[in-house]
């Protein structure tokens, strides 16, 4: 492949994963991607893929998509109990794949998939976008500069307060993949394994904090992960959480402490049409800075701590492109998120049965 090639893409589902995840960091990178079609199943007046990207295809029916010889790149962003089949149907017809988080509701689908595309010699990649919020960017930067000492505790959360009941969509059916283990957690997971990689052991507790829901995927959870060297990581979500500021990351060790509130500002920037590019895109505001707290001549003292300049979501198509230039390795690799999907199972497993996994 010449450096100069730009590469088609074919997003598969128009909902919200791929009208704020996926087609806006596309579009941003004209150089590398074209938008070349979209698979809509069915259009509406109001939602119609074919008006608000004219210059794109748009397919009724995924098939179409592996037949078409001019697809170099899907982009699958459909519920999680299609990510299996259509990511081999892909992988198989010789195309490239990005697959929206879930990558897939097992580690046994994730293991074929991932020695299905060593064999067909082409990329899989799995969209973990939060390893680029900003406030993780941060994170990093705090424990690179060893200012926490050896850390004894961290906690990360993603608590909302939407104590009614839920819309009755896909997501709140009990179906494998389905669930806030998989929806939220997925991304703290997966920034917990990037940072520290496999814990010991996990013990996991996934239920409805909703009072008002019986049955239905769990609402909530909290697994408790317990490395070699000590360290007790905390990840939560929850949906009854009435707080003016959501805490997001708490670390403690033992020369200081690092806490943050709020999440990275990407995500309700991309919903309200903005993108990369704009002017204040991904920039945290100085009133959501964490803190950090540190033992200054044997007394503690605690300062803001200002949240870096962002690389922004679109960093993942930029590495995307470099790894389909040959230039570089896939921005997520798949591998690391089915060792995700081992700490999900291990946390299932450790609920259901009421006991600690060791791994």
């Amino acid at each position: 492949m010449t450096s100069s090639k730009q590469f088609n893409v074919a997003v598969v589902g128009y909902g919200m994963s791929a009208k704020v995840f996926h087609i806006p960091l596309v579009l941003a990178l004209p150089s590398d991607f074209k938008l070349y079609g979209i698979v809509q199943r069915s259009s509406k007046p109001t939602d119609d893929a074919a008006k608000v990207h004219p210059n794109a295809k748009v397919w009724r029916s995924v098939d179409e998509v592996y037949a078409d010889p001019a697809v170099d790149l899907v982009v699958i962003t459909s519920i999680p109990a299609t990510h299996y089949p259509m990511c081999k149907a892909a992988l198989e017809a010789g195309k490239n794949v990005v697959v929206e988080k879930p990558f897939v509701p097992t580690t046994k689908e994730a293991d074929e998939l991932i020695d299905i595309a060593h064999k067909s010699g082409k990329l899989l990649t799995v969209y973990q976008n939060r390893r680029w919020d900003a406030d993780f960017l941060t994170l990093q930067q705090v424990l690179a500069e060893g200012s926490l000492g050896d850390i004894a505790e961290f906690e990360t959360h993603y608590d909302r307060h939407r104590p009614d009941p839920p819309p009755a969509t896909w997501k709140a059916k009990a179906e494998p993949g389905h669930g806030s283990i998989f929806d939220l957690g997925t991304h703290l997971i997966d920034q917990v394994y990037h940072l520290f990689g496999m814990p010991q052991s996990v013990t996991g507790m996934l239920w409805n904090q909703r009072r008002v829901v019986q049955g239905g995927a769990p609402d909530s959870h909290t697994l408790l992960l317990r490395y070699d060297n000590g360290m007790l990581v905390t990840v939560k979500a929850g949906v009854v959480s009435p707080e003016v500021e959501q805490l997001h990351y708490w670390v403690r060790g033992t020369k200081g402490s690092f806490k943050k509130f709020h999440v990275d500002e990407q995500e309700d920037q991309l919903k309200a049409g903005r993108g990369p590019g704009d002017e204040g895109f991904g920039v945290d505001p100085e009133y959501k800075y964490g803190t950090l707290t540190t033992l200054v001549d044997g007394k503690l003292e605690r300062k803001t701590y200002p949240t870096v300049k962002p690389l922004l979501y679109v960093e993942f198509y930029r590495q995307l492109a470099k790894a389909l230039r040959q230039e570089g390795k896939v921005p997520v690799k798949p591998e690391d998120a089915r060792d995700g999907l081992r700490i999900i199972e291990a946390a299932q497993q450790s609920s259901r049965e009421g006991r600690t996994i060791t791994l």
